[in-house]
């Protein structure tokens, strides 16, 4: 898609919107409008999102049609995910959003400039892109998938960048879980700044 049909983003690619419950990290259990934009080239191989990719693929849609389908749901906060949302300018998105009234959650790779302003900035690192220092500094959570025992690395080596406010969660990809979990378990017992967080809105059936 070329730069100039975004108009200083007005509009966006769109895989999917709808009202729910979040499923997983800090917020778990919280009421949200989740919009999940289309593109992402970080390309991770255990990924739930893999439409989400191309984002030719998915409509361009306006912002402001998104706001009024938001507040007819009768949403007072949002989730921004893909995807990767980082990948474009969400300025004009937050600017609209917070006049009116609602409290705005990123959910990112951080691979790409940080744009807009947040109320929360979920931070899911990649290996094969790390996350910009903004993000670092910025994040209240820091989530980190983890599909192997050296993921567990990975994930020591961003606590470390981190304020020291950031809220620590483990999550154990979906295909993986089984056999994860009892890793993470015997992990945060020894290192007790981390919490485990599960996707559990795949366990209750719901987006």
């Amino acid at each position: 898609m070329n730069d100039d049909i975004f108009e200083a983003g007005h509009k966006l690619p769109l895989m999917e919107q709808f009202y729910t419950v979040q499923g997983e990290g800090f917020h778990t259990g919280s009421p949200a409008y989740f919009l999940r934009v289309g593109g992402c080239d970080i390309g991770c191989s255990w990924c739930d999102s893999k439409l989400s990719w191309l984002a030719d693929q998915h409509p361009l849609v306006e912002i402001d049609q998104i706001l009024k389908n938001a507040l007819e749901a009768g949403a007072e906060n949002l989730v921004v995910t893909g995807g990767e949302p980082s990948l474009y300018d969400l300025s004009f998105l937050t600017r609209e959003f917070k006049n009116a009234g609602f409290k705005l959650f990123l959910e990112t790779s951080g691979a790409y400039s940080l744009t807009g302003q947040w109320d929360w900035i979920c931070l899911s690192p990649k290996k094969q892109n790390p996350p910009k220092k903004e993000y670092l500094e910025q994040a209240g959570e820091l989530k980190v998938i983890i599909q192997n025992p050296e993921d567990l690395d990975w994930a020591a080596e961003n606590a470390a960048l981190v304020k020291p406010s950031c809220h620590l969660f483990l999550q154990p990809e979906w295909s993986m879980r089984e056999q994860i979990i009892p890793l993470l378990v015997k992990y945060v017992k020894a290192n007790k700044q981390w919490r485990i967080s599960l996707q559990s809105h795949k366990y209750i059936g719901i987006p």
